[in-house]
């Protein structure tokens, strides 16, 4: 399963968002299950982004 054309965009302005912050990109993640995206930065911040291109925190 690859991830939508959503996914990657948002994915690429969250990843750059953590970054500006100083927030490193510990695990990056499709899940071929559900077909989500999860993002691990830094040691407590952890994102979810679904097939649609919505996001959440997980923590």
């Amino acid at each position: 399963m690859l991830p939508t054309a959503e996914q990657g965009l948002i994915c690429i302005i969250l990843c750059q968002s953590l970054t500006n912050f100083y927030r490193p990109i510990v695990l990056f993640r499709l899940d071929e299950r559900t077909g989500n995206i999860y993002i691990l930065a830094g040691d407590e911040l952890e994102i979810e982004v679904s097939r649609n291109g919505r996001w959440i925190f997980l923590t």
